[in-house]
C-alpha cells in the first residue's frame, strides 16, 4: 500500500479506534443518520446490545429489501451493528461477513456474537468478522462472485483509494448482485491537503467523493447506471470545522447499483412495461426502487431498458412482471424530473 494511503489508514484507525468512544464524541452530524428508520429496522435495533448502538457511526440505513437467505458483506463494519441487523434480515439460512481494519472495533463486535445469536434464536452463528482492508478484500478471504449484496455505512469516504474499493466490490459481487451503501458526497473535488486533517477526515468530510467522480468510477467498472434511493443535505454544526471546509456542500446519500452487463450509460426506450406484484415484505401497496421509480402494486409503468434489467435480472425478478425485450429501440427514454441529485442513468 502506498505511503500516503498507509498514513490515511493510520489516521482513521486512530480516530475510530482510540479517539471516538461513542457517537457523542463526533464533532459534526456527517457520520450520524438523520433519516427515519423503517419500522422493521427499529424493531431489530431493540434486540441489539446497547454497546453496539452507542459505538456505531453511520449516515444512513443500508439495508435493501429481500435479504433473506442471502450472503451479505458489510464493508467497514466497525463494532458490528449493521452486521447484526443484516444477520436478522438474512435469517438463519443467510450469512453476513463484516470486514474492518480497526482491531478495537472488531473486538467489540466479536464479543457479542454468542449473545446476539441467542437473542435472535439462531442455533449457529451466521456472522463472521474479519480483519482486513476494504481496498483488498482478497486478503480477507472474499472470493470472486461470492456475495449477493454488499453494504456499507459511511465508510467508503474514509478510504484513500476509492476506485480500488469499488473495483473490489464489483469483483466479489455475483452477477445480478447489488451494492447498497450510504455515504457522504461532495459537490466538488476537495483540496488534497484537507485529507491530512485527522478531524476533517475522521468526520467523513474531507474524504468525501465528488459526485461526478463517483459516477465516472462506476462507469469505468462497467456499472453505467447507479441510483439514489434517499438522501439529505448535511449541515456542519461546528463553527471551527465550518470555517475550514464550509466552502463545499455535502450530501448523505443511499445508493444502489447492480452488477449487470446489460446496463447502458443512458436510459434507452425499448417499449418495456413493468408491474409490481405487491409481494415484497413490508411493501404491499408500492415499492420504490429509487427516488425516481415508485411502482404502485398492479399498475403498469413504462420503464427504460436499465430499469427493466434491474427488475428482471436480479433477486427482484419474482416480484415484478416485465413485458417486452430489447428487440425494438424507440430512442432515449424520457425520465422526466427526478428528485434528489442525479447520479447517472434514470434516477
Amino acid at each position: 500500500m502506498a505511503t500516503t494511503d498507509t498514513y490515511i489508514n493510520a489516521q482513521v484507525k486512530e480516530y475510530y479506534g482510540r479517539v471516538l468512544k461513542s457517537r457523542d464524541d463526533l464533532q459534526t452530524n456527517a457520520c450520524c443518520t438523520a433519516e427515519d428508520l423503517p419500522p422493521r429496522i427499529k424493531a431489530i435495533l431493540k434486540e441489539l446490545d446497547p454497546e453496539l448502538i452507542e459505538r456505531s457511526y453511520g449516515c444512513g440505513a443500508p439495508f435493501p429489501e429481500l435479504l433473506e437467505g442471502r450472503t451479505v458483506l458489510d464493508l467497514g463494519c466497525g463494532t458490528g451493528k449493521d452486521v447484526y441487523v443484516a444477520a436478522r434480515l438474512v435469517g438463519p439460512d443467510g450469512f453476513v461477513i463484516g470486514v474492518d481494519m480497526t482491531e478495537e472495533q472488531l473486538a467489540v463486535a466479536r464479543r457479542h456474537v454468542d449473545s446476539q445469536m441467542r437473542a435472535f434464536g439462531y442455533d449457529q452463528p451466521n456472522v463472521d468478522f474479519r480483519m482486513g482492508y476494504i481496498e483488498d478484500l482478497d486478503c480477507a478471504g472474499i472470493e470472486d462472485d461470492s456475495v449477493d449484496v454488499v453494504i456499507s455505512n459511511c465508510v467508503i469516504n474514509l478510504s484513500p483509494d476509492k476506485a480500488r474499493v469499488f473495483s473490489e466490490i464489483m469483483r466479489v459481487l455475483r452477477p445480478g448482485g447489488e451494492l447498497y451503501f450510504s455515504d457522504v458526497f461532495a459537490d466538488r473535488r476537495l483540496p488534497a491537503e484537507l485529507r491530512d486533517d485527522p478531524v476533517l477526515y475522521g468526520e467523513c468530510l474531507s474524504g468525501a467523493l465528488y459526485r461526478e467522480d463517483f459516477r465516472r468510477i462506476m462507469v469505468d467498472l462497467g456499472c453505467a447506471d447507479v441510483r439514489e434511493v434517499s438522501g439529505y443535505a448535511i449541515t456542519i454544526d461546528s463553527p471551527e470545522i465550518e470555517a475550514r471546509i464550509g466552502f463545499a456542500n455535502f450530501r448523505s446519500s443511499t445508493i444502489r447499483a447492480f452488477k449487470l452487463d446489460s446496463l447502458e450509460d443512458r436510459c434507452e426506450d425499448y417499449g418495456q412495461v413493468a408491474w409490481y406484484l405487491g409481494t415484497i415484505p413490508d411493501h404491499p401497496h408500492a415499492f420504490a426502487l429509487d427516488q425516481g421509480h415508485v411502482f404502485e402494486t398492479g399498475k403498469p409503468m413504462l420503464v427504460c431498458g436499465n430499469t427493466a434489467a434491474m427488475l428482471e435480472d436480479t433477486r427482484f425478478a419474482l416480484h415484478f412482471r416485465v413485458q417486452g425485450d430489447r428487440a425494438t429501440h424507440f430512442g432515449v427514454f424520457d425520465c422526466g424530473e427526478a428528485p434528489g441529485e442525479d447520479t447517472g442513468g434514470c434516477c
